[in-house]
């Protein structure tokens, strides 16, 4: 398998040094609070404006990492390609299914076994947001492999 071209790995690097501070950032505080957010996401979602307006800003923003970032080759791009897509899905799933995206919520929220294995979701999703960090910024782009001259 030959390696992408390096604009398309500056491309994904670009995406990471964003989508990786981003990630970590927000799923670190979630794991260390999500037990205290609940005031939090019933007020969210006591106000279908916000739901909906939250949605629409999820959709957008997936749509724009699957329309910016068509590299599909290594575990880099892979992971910014799968998470334009599961933003994407959240989004349209809280514009489309509030209510069931409501009740999964409080039903995670009520249990707390189910509270435990969300922050180490959470937690794994931080360390995630680390290591896209780390590759967005830290790494250089591979050179690509030159192909093989054909013979006749």
């Amino acid at each position: 398998m030959s390696t992408a071209s390096v604009e398309a790995q500056q491309r994904t690097r670009a995406f990471a040094r964003v989508i990786g501070p981003y990630v970590a950032t927000f799923t670190i505080v979630y794991t260390i609070r999500l037990p205290a957010l609940q005031g939090l996401i019933n007020d969210l979602f006591a106000q279908p404006v916000l739901v909906w307006l939250l949605g629409a800003l999820m959709l957008g923003a997936g749509l724009v990492i699957i329309g910016g970032h068509r590299s599909w080759r290594g575990p880099l791009a892979v992971t910014v390609s799968l998470f334009g897509w599961f933003v994407a899905l959240r989004g349209f799933l809280l514009i489309a299914t509030p209510t069931t995206i409501q009740s999964g919520v409080d039903a995670t929220m009520l249990s707390p076994t189910a509270t435990l294995v969300a922050r180490f979701f959470f937690g794994a999703l931080g360390l995630l947001g680390l290591l896209l960090t780390y590759a967005g910024w830290f790494t250089k782009p591979a050179t690509p492999q030159p192909s093989a001259p054909t013979t006749t």
